[in-house]
């Protein structure tokens, strides 16, 4: 036992000492106690935790030390997220192993972890770059390659001329390298694996409604992402050409309204349209350097630029010649490529009107009918009557809509059609730090699937990482050079590896029991888990991470694998950790580093205060002096209970009625218990709570000789209790002052008494200039700012103030108000 002054740094080492091995956090299914599946999204091991890391997993872990005092089966577990480019990029500048450089920093951030004392069961680590972890990456492949939701395509990639490497789109910054910011990156095309996430577009949508925990901001994000759009494809015949140009529209009813169609410069028909022409060279110069401007990732941000290439295309409704452009604001990967530009009713394709001059037609009018196109500022993007229609003028635009469909189908030139933003998933990565792909090529079978039984495919050690060209694995003669399953004869394996992702779509099915050899998950024990009860983790994974681990879910449930389609039952996003305005990273300098808060304040001030400084769900400004404050404040509960634990009579002797002092401290020891209690159960407010666990200390303080031993007793074990989700170390310490060996977790979590939560309440007399017009019943402890306002609000008061100014107002606490008013009403203002 710590006696003497607080002392966190030799509480907490002696209570890390002693949880370091623990048995008790180790779970499996049960009948007796209801299940709770509490995770925070594993972390990728970079070196070292920061302060991030620690507010997500430290909001866990109060939850999940709160299930467990509530008597919960908890299972809380751990992981790492281990394959990715960093370590590869990482390896090469400090000349070491990506795999020693990435089993090394997970030990020392699994220290980190054990030295904050998350409640973390350690018997289901797992890494995802193991052998045993990611041959099941590779099952799973084999499993959708089988099911056709796996497969080999052309596509264009982003490409670095000067890595000589595929980026993926969150390493394209402002349209070039984020190694060589001075390189443009290039659009190049590639064979490439991707995943048919787009067959389970309807359902990613669908299922959203058995989801109702998961933040409605993720949910419409992915919305977004996914995309869905009811319209129309319609085939816009090249004048002078064979070819015809499709496009999606979801506005066919602006159709008549057309003034030109536009491409993508990656459209594959935009070379046929210039072949023999003479400008034609010309215009493909002018067409790439348009593409070198441009960037994929931000190409809606950028000023609209447009090249005519001197063709046309028919208007199919109404055989109207339109001319033919190319611009930047379409691309390749949305649609066909090519939109029909409907100025008068698309904002973007109004000021590309604008710029370039294209005439601008109403052929849907408000409800006024006052759109005249030359007065027109903007476009008219709302639905309405169509006007200079053809055989369709008169009609609402949904009815429009549907027979403009009806009518494109029956003469051939289009037909209706949904769409989605959301594309197929690539997976292939040119890298060394991944998956292997479990494919062959042979010259005599084609692409060829590794058997089941060959799994996993290892990937191999003897690699020289440059990060330059093709994939490493293709200068390594044994890894490349193999068998062929079917005709054993001679063949290659694929050299590229998976997108990691991929490993962090399905993890917490296999925590459930990671040693589990006949498939990648226990049936049995996903049965009893899942869905997740709490998942937790930021909010820049919605359209990734998230959106993924949804659609595999859902083949995971199609491969008879579990029953239920969606992970998670409940998702909450945490902000960020901000210091001087921006979030913390080493190019800004302003990390804060939590090995030293640990060492300078311990880690029960750190983990409380990434609690108490914002609610969790808001951005976190960090501030050295309020970390001050949570530290002084953890001194004056260890002081307090230090002071009183050998001397407070047993708390079951305290009195029913008890003075007025006992009955002050209960009370708000009870509705303290009572506001923890809610919000841990619903909005988790933790930094109010906190707050509330402060003013309870000082009301404790302020009660100091005052209250009974019997009400100290109850008071000071309660206080321990309901401190302990916050400040583990502190509590469990004080816990075993207070005479009791058994561990927090194992102990039930206080109720409230709603009788002894009550507030008390005294009469209090209301004088008008010294007269009695009034007596209310008021809470014993309101304030005199809460005492007035309650006052004034008495109707009787009101009436009599009607009008007139309050000069002064008397206040006796819990006794009497006199409110001074002047004698003549306040002249009214006129207008």
């Amino acid at each position: 036992m710590v006696t003497g002054s607080y002392d966190p740094k030799a509480i907490e080492e002696k209570w890390t000492a002693l949880w370091k091995n623990r048995k008790d956090l180790v779970a499996a299914p049960q009948g007796e106690r209801p299940k709770y599946y509490v995770l925070e999204m594993l972390p990728y091991p970079s070196g070292k935790l920061h302060m991030g890391h620690v507010r997500n997993y430290s909001i866990g872990d109060a939850l999940a030390r709160y299930k467990h005092m509530r008597g919960f089966n908890v299972l809380h577990p751990m992981g790492w997220d281990a394959y990715g480019l960093p370590a590869e990029n990482a390896a090469i500048v400090n000349k070491v192993h990506p795999r020693q450089w990435t089993l090394d920093n997970i030990a020392y951030m699994k220290r980190q972890f054990q030295r904050f004392g998350f409640t973390y069961d350690w018997t289901k680590e797992l890494a995802t770059c193991e052998p045993e972890y990611y041959r099941w990456n590779q099952w799973y492949f084999l499993k959708m390659l089988e099911r056709g939701l796996a497969y080999r395509k052309n596509s264009l990639v982003n490409w670095c001329p000067t890595c000589q490497t595929v980026l993926a789109n969150e390493q394209v910054i402002d349209g070039c390298c984020w190694r060589h910011e001075e390189t443009p990156v290039e659009q190049k095309e590639l064979e490439q694996w991707f995943f048919r996430i787009t067959a389970y577009a309807d359902q990613l949508l669908d299922d959203m409604a058995q989801i109702p925990g998961w933040p409605e901001r993720v949910l419409a994000m992915q919305r977004n992402w996914i995309g869905k759009s009811v319209g129309a494809q319609v085939q816009f015949p090249v004048v002078g050409m064979q070819e015809s140009i499709t496009i999606f529209t979801t506005r066919l009813d602006t159709i008549y309204g057309a003034t030109a169609v536009v491409l993508s410069p990656e459209h594959p028909l935009v070379k046929a349209l210039l072949g023999g022409v003479p400008w034609g060279e010309s215009l493909l110069n002018q067409i790439r350097h348009l593409q070198a401007r441009r960037s994929a990732t931000a190409a809606g941000e950028t000023e609209k630029e447009g090249i005519f290439l001197g063709r046309f295309a028919l208007n199919p409704f109404n055989n109207e010649q339109i001319p033919i452009w190319v611009a930047n604001f379409v691309l390749l990967e949305y649609g066909e490529g090519a939109v029909m530009a409907v100025p008068a009713h698309d904002q973007r394709d109004f000021e590309f009107a604008q710029k370039y001059r294209l005439p601008v037609r109403v052929v849907v009018q408000n409800s006024e009918r006052s759109l005249e196109a030359p007065r027109m500022e903007a476009a008219y993007t709302n639905y309405g009557l169509l006007v200079e229609s053809g055989p369709f003028s008169g009609l609402t635009s949904a009815e429009a809509s549907k027979q403009m469909t009806e009518h494109a189908t029956k003469e051939g030139f289009g037909r209706g059609e949904i769409r989605y933003r959301l594309k197929d998933w690539g997976i292939s990565r040119q890298r060394y730090w991944g998956t292997p792909i479990p494919i062959v090529y042979c010259s005599q079978c084609g692409i060829v699937p590794v058997p089941y039984e060959q799994l996993p495919v290892p990937l191999p050690e003897n690699v020289q990482l440059t990060g330059l060209g093709h994939s490493p694995l293709r200068d390594v003669p044994e890894f490349l050079r193999t068998t062929c399953p079917r005709c054993h004869g001679p063949a290659e394996r694929e050299t590229d590896t998976m997108d990691t992702f991929v490993d962090s779509s399905w993890y917490f099915y296999r925590y459930t029991n990671p040693r589990y050899a006949e498939l990648p998950v226990d049936p049995e024990a996903v049965r009893y888990w899942f869905p997740i009860d709490q998942y937790i983790g930021g909010i820049e994974h919605a359209i990734l991470h998230l959106i993924y681990s949804r659609f595999f879910a859902k083949v995971m449930r199609d491969l008879g694998l579990m029953q239920t389609g969606e992970p998670a039952a409940r998702l909450f996003t945490q902000g960020m950790v901000i210091k001087e305005g921006a979030k913390m990273s080493k190019s800004k300098g302003n990390l804060v580093d939590p090995d030293d808060m640990v060492e300078r304040f311990g880690a029960d001030t750190t983990r409380m205060y990434v609690l108490f400084a914002a609610p969790p769900e808001k951005d976190l400004e960090w501030s050295e002096a309020s970390i001050e404050g949570i530290y002084r404040f953890l001194a004056r509960v260890y002081r307090l209970v230090d002071r009183y634990a050998g001397s407070a009579a047993p708390a079951s002797s305290v009195p029913s009625g008890g003075s007025a002092e006992d009955r002050k401290v209960l009370r708000k020891l009870h509705q303290t218990i009572r506001r923890i209690t809610s919000d841990f159960e619903g909005r988790w407010h933790f930094n109010t709570d906190i707050a509330a666990l402060m003013e309870l200390v000082n009301v404790l303080y302020n009660s100091e000789g005052q209250i009974s031993k019997p009400a100290l007793k109850e008071t000071l074990e309660t206080l321990v209790k309901l401190l302990s989700p916050f400040a583990p170390y502190l509590a469990q310490e004080l816990w075993e002052q207070l005479g009791y060996s058994n561990d927090l977790l194992h102990t039930a979590w206080p109720s409230s008494d709603p009788a002894l939560a009550k507030e008390e309440e005294v009469e209090v007399v209301v004088q008008v200039n010294g007269r009695l017009r009034s007596k209310i019943l008021v809470r014993e402890d309101m304030s005199q700012d809460e005492l007035k306002e309650t006052v004034l609000a008495d109707p009787r008061i009101a009436h009599l103030l009607n009008g007139r100014e309050v000069l002064k107002t008397v206040i006796v606490p819990n006794k009497l108000v006199n409110i001074v008013i002047s004698e003549q009403r306040t002249p009214s203002l006129r207008s």
